[in-house]
Parts: structure tokens; C-alpha cells; sequence
């Protein structure tokens, strides 16, 4: 659904432009409403509403007697908030998030199939840099023929 790399550049205002080809896509699938979260590797994971609930239905479903599961849903779901872009596709990152992701101006926005991700540029850069290298390997890994 969602695919590419994008570079961009918060606003004055703090804000991110979806790119163009997501906001095509947005609008052909009538997607008006996202949640953006905290993601790992210091990124943000920003979903449309339809893949947002299937998330929420599975992490609910997670027992509160396990402290990892307690644990997770409270720092993924008390970094949720709700994103409605404005008709250019804006949309403003709460100052938590953006101190999460260590994003202060230069960003990187990508697709990945079902969600979009939002990285400061700099971890981005840096996650390329090592996950490059070991592509195949991992790729050997997970992948079954």
C-alpha cells in the first residue's frame, strides 16, 4: 500500500507534508483519519485508522498480568495520538514524539506496505548504514522458499 523513501523538512510550524503519493493514496481509499505512535528504532509509526484498530485489537488482546505486555501498551498507546493531515497533507508531531525520534528539522518519511514511518534523517542515514549490510543475511533468515 504505502512504498518509497521520502525526504523532508518540518515546517516553522513543526509540521510534516505526507508525500504526494501518499496523499493520492489517502484519497483513493478514502483514509482521512491516522494514528502516529512511537515506533522502534526511534522512528514513528504513523497508521491509517483501519490498520490502527487492527493493531489496538491485537495488543489489547495481550494479558495485563504480564509485565512486558503492561509495559509495552503503555508506552505505545500513551504515545498515540490522532492525525487528521490538512489539505495539504500536513499534519503537526507532538514535541514528546519528536524528542522520542530525535527529530529536530531534516526528517525521512517511508512507506512500509501497511504503515508509514517517520524518521529523524540522521537515524535513518544510520539504520541504512548497518541493516544495508546485512539485508541478504537477514533476508536468508526469514524468508523460507
Amino acid at each position: 500500500m504505502f512504498y518509497g523513501e521520502y525526504e523532508h523538512s518540518l515546517d516553522e510550524k513543526g509540521r510534516v507534508v505526507l508525500p504526494a503519493k501518499f496523499r493520492q493514496l489517502a484519497k483513493k481509499k478514502i483514509i482521512k483519519k491516522f494514528y502516529l505512535t512511537r515506533g522502534m528504532e526511534k522512528c514513528l509509526f504513523l497508521f491509517p485508522e483501519n490498520e490502527w484498530r487492527g493493531q489496538e485489537d491485537k495488543f489489547k488482546a495481550l494479558s495485563i498480568m504480564k509485565k512486558d505486555a503492561r509495559s509495552f501498551n503503555r508506552i505505545y498507546f500513551s504515545g498515540a495520538t490522532e492525525v487528521m493531515p490538512d489539505s495539504q497533507g500536513r499534519f503537526l508531531i507532538p514535541s514528546y514524539l519528536k524528542n522520542y525520534s530525535e527529530i529536530k528539522r531534516e526528517l525521512v518519511v517511508i512507506g512500509v506496505s501497511s504503515r508509514i514511518e517517520v524518521w529523524a534523517k540522521s537515524k535513518w542515514d544510520e539504520f541504512c548504514e548497518t541493516q544495508l549490510k546485512n539485508f541478504e543475511d537477514i533476508a536468508e533468515k526469514l524468508i523460507e522458499e
